[in-house]
């Protein structure tokens, strides 16, 4: 399903590549994906630094819309270690190469890795993770971030009753994350925490900067993706 790699670039932090090669990116989505080429259209044409202002905004205040799919299902758990591991598998024998600068389970690496195995593969791939995308995507209609057409065109892809309307009763009655006073809890937390790990550890890698990143943050409902919905 090439249309997943589409989708992957859309959600994806916007750099200059895509900017610089807007018109080619278009023709593929009316080529493949015409249902979302209004989003599309709307997207690359706002100004490159304005699109990544709001990225920001958007997915990285807060683990509630966090691309990083084991956020949402293991939390801090140490099943998210292994999840990794056997992930990582997957990729490797699809022979699709990493980047080290993200971990696998980031959203749009995984629609790339989907991108390249069986249809067949690729439907269950978006099955297996299709109530995070339902609480995502949920999440983002309701803060009226367009970016929720994207999570609703994977779910009818994966051929699932799931979408971002109906989860919307639960993410109503959600806290949420990305206000002011919850980042400034935040903050302040990781305040202490900072002095308490430098008194205690001097280990910097990455795991453990990502495990420190959300350690504190106001937690979202987490799913799991065994049983087919949220907890």
């Amino acid at each position: 399903m090439q249309i997943l790699k589409i989708i992957a670039l859309l959600i994806e932090y916007p750099d200059e590549l895509l900017w610089d090669n807007r018109e080619e990116a278009l023709s593929l989505v009316e080529q493949d994906a015409p249902m979302l080429l209004p989003f599309a259209q709307q997207h690359l044409s706002a100004p490159l630094l304005d699109k990544q202002a709001e990225w920001c905004e958007v997915f990285e205040r807060g683990r509630a819309t966090s691309l990083l799919l084991f956020e949402h299902v293991h939390a801090e758990s140490r099943d998210r270690g292994q999840a990794m591991v056997d992930l990582m598998s997957q990729y490797e024998k699809a022979g699709l190469e990493l980047d080290c600068r993200e971990l696998p389970d980031y959203l749009p690496l995984y629609l790339e890795y989907l991108s390249i195995v069986s249809d067949d593969e690729a439907r269950e791939g978006l099955q297996n993770v299709a109530p995070i995308l339902a609480l995502i995507g949920g999440r983002l209609k309701q803060r009226e971030v367009a970016h929720y057409k994207l999570f609703d065109a994977l779910l009818s892809l994966a051929e699932t009753r799931l979408s971002s309307d109906s989860v919307a009763k639960q993410v109503s009655g959600e806290k949420r994350d990305d206000t002011r006073q919850a980042l400034d809890a935040v903050w302040e937390e990781e305040q202490v925490k900072f002095i308490e790990d430098n008194a205690t550890s001097c280990d910097s890698s990455p795991m453990q900067q990502y495990q420190r990143r959300f350690s504190q943050d106001v937690a979202p409902q987490y799913v799991d993706v065994s049983a087919g919905g949220p907890k």
